[in-house]
């Protein structure tokens, strides 16, 4: 009976759903669906692929990408040897499987994610394989189709993961614009800043049944909020109810649907000539890798430990947007809502001139004291947010305004009715807005930025950061608290995230650190407005002599040469 027991384990499965006892071959006849109830299991990518392709048709993408740790990171674990245990447990090279294939005779791009690899995230290496993969669709002129499977950024790769949420979505940009059809298959679980980029800014997004899909996961909402939540909250059936999906489909018919679904848009899809690939632009165009001046001439910045510098980028006194509004700026009118029934108070924008130059103006909004922050949200937009940000973009573009935006948000607005009003989707749209905008865009962040809630209003020309102030994909308490034993190591966490200003203009996130006074932004309101008002004029002024479709060439080029790119020539220079 010993011998026999392993063999008879391999023989039967018991759903986590229902807890019937199944036998093994016909729960892999009915595709990994529980007979009894329904429970749909997880599926490795190459499974995945075996039950969407047409036989014989698949053809994997290359897959193989030089090793990289861009912020050499370590937890408890070196990154490294997470890497190598997650390729030994799974047989794949990263958490994403790329291929070319037929489904009902129709020719695709596919893109598998798999959470089994480090939950699915996202980091340079799959934001890069991604990538390729849209290009892959637009050489071809055929759709792409994305599955997910992901718990959001890769934090062992700092701001440059979140960095990742842009460049794919850039690329579906490229295929929108070549009349391309895109389609997202959202699978369990979908979070973070998969959900809040291509996973819900594609054309079409179908939802596997039993699929649960958000920005912020449901651990972190009930942390946040104390709140239980709704019966099925964030389940592809009330996704569909709230809107947020085009269909809900059972795996067996998953094929079916989305062959129908290529056929319809192959039938009406007019022949174009090839759309040729943007290849980056010469060293003198790319107004991005130029080098910044100090401006004003200033303090030598102050060499701080990372957690130092957390705890002022979140001091209470440190100026709001509201008051760079008014000291920065002048003449700000503040225009108010996002059209479909909310206006969000963490997000403030309108018209203003800088200098002699009128501009779009949009920002989070703390505040300083308790009432103010807790009647702004403490900055942290909910999807009504994003919206009204977006409205206000789109409006600068028609009438030629250069937008400008600040970022303080500790995150997005994680509780349960933005979930319901499609917070991931808002922030997806913000971001695939920003990478087309055709006018310039400066950002600057001023106090926290934080994940995706930060990315929805710094997808820009350039990027500007004030001393003091931090940026990374994921709060230090936060990573802590995954990572580490418990939430005491956020220091650490703090170091290892690379959030600091210095850390992240020798990365290339940031083109310009704005020097802040000795006693920092709050002890030196003025002198900060003054210094940031500079740098505001010398890196707006040149792109305004930029045509538009430059400017987005540029955008696009600058997001791009993130992740793999940015790291081989850190590899090499090592």
């Amino acid at each position: 009976m010993t011998a026999t027991a392993p063999r008879e384990e391999q023989l039967w499965s018991r759903c986590p759903g229902c807890a019937s006892l199944l036998y093994r071959k016909r729960l892999r006849r009915n595709l990994d669906v529980c007979p009894e109830c329904g429970e749909h299991a997880r599926l490795g990518a190459p499974e995945r692929l075996r039950q969407l392709v047409d036989p014989g048709s698949l053809r994997l993408l290359p897959d193989q990408l030089p090793e990289t740790d861009p912020i050499d990171f370590v937890d408890v674990l070196p990154y490294p040897h997470r890497l190598s245990a997650a390729r030994a447990s799974t047989g794949l090279a990263e958490a994403v499987v790329c291929a070319t294939a037929t489904i009902g005779a129709h020719p695709a791009v596919l893109a598998v994610m798999d959470f089994r690899f480090l939950g699915g995230s996202l980091g340079c290496a799959v934001g890069e394989l991604i990538t390729r993969a849209a290009e892959r669709a637009l050489d071809d002129r055929v759709p792409l189709i994305l599955v997910t499977a992901s718990g959001g950024a890769r934090m062992q790769e700092g701001v440059l993961s979140l960095m990742q949420m842009a460049t794919v979505s850039q690329a579906i940009a490229a295929l929108r614009e070549a009349g391309l059809l895109t389609v997202s298959v959202l699978t369990d679980p979908t979070y973070g800043g998969v959900a809040a980029s291509f996973a819900t800014n594609t054309d079409l997004v179908l939802a596997e049944s039993g699929a649960r899909m958000g920005f912020a996961g449901p651990r972190v909402i009930r942390q946040v909020t104390g709140r239980a939540l709704p019966e099925g909250f964030q389940s592809a059936d009330v996704l569909l109810r709230h809107g947020q999906v085009d269909m809900v489909v059972q795996r067996r018919a998953l094929r079916a649907r989305l062959g129908a679904l290529l056929a319809a848009t192959r039938a009406a899809r007019p022949a174009r000539p090839p759309v040729p690939r943007q290849e980056p632009a010469p060293r003198r165009e790319r107004l991005a890798d130029a080098p910044a001046a100090t401006p004003g001439g200033g303090d030598t910045p102050a060499v701080r430990d990372a957690w130092d510098t957390v705890r002022l980028a979140r001091h209470p006194g440190r100026p709001t947007t509201l008051d760079y509004l008014d000291s920065v700026f002048d003449g700000f009118l503040e225009l108010h809502g996002d059209r479909l029934g909310g206006d969000c108070p963490a997000v403030v924008g309108g018209v203003a001139r800088l200098a002699d130059r009128h501009v779009m103006v949009i920002g989070h909004q703390k505040g300083h004291t308790t009432a103010e922050l807790v009647a702004r949200n403490f900055g942290m937009a909910s999807p009504s947010g994003h919206r009204k940000a977006l409205r206000l973009m789109r409006l600068a573009a028609r009438l030629g305004l250069p937008v400008i935006t600040l970022v303080d948000t500790p995150g997005a607005d994680p509780g349960v009715s933005a979930e319901e009003q499609g917070q991931a989707a808002a922030i997806a749209e913000n971001i695939l807005t920003l990478t087309v905008l055709p006018t310039p865009v400066l950002a600057v962040i001023t106090g926290e930025g934080g994940s995706g809630g930060a990315l929805a209003l710094a997808v820009a020309d350039r990027v500007l950061m004030l001393e003091n102030a931090v940026y990374s994909v994921i709060s230090p308490e936060g990573c802590a608290a995954i990572l580490w034993p418990d939430r005491s190591a956020a220091p650490q966490a703090a170091r290892a995230l690379k959030l600091t200003a210095p850390d992240l203009r020798r990365l290339g996130v940031v083109d310009e650190v704005v020097p802040e006074p000795t006693a920092a932004a709050h002890g030196d309101p003025a002198e900060t407005a003054h210094r940031l008002r500079a740098a505001l004029l010398s890196n707006l002024l040149p792109l305004l002599d930029v045509p538009p479709a430059m400017l987005v060439r540029l955008r696009r080029q600058r997001f791009r040469r993130f992740g793999m790119a940015r790291a081989n020539a850190r590899a090499g220079a090592r």
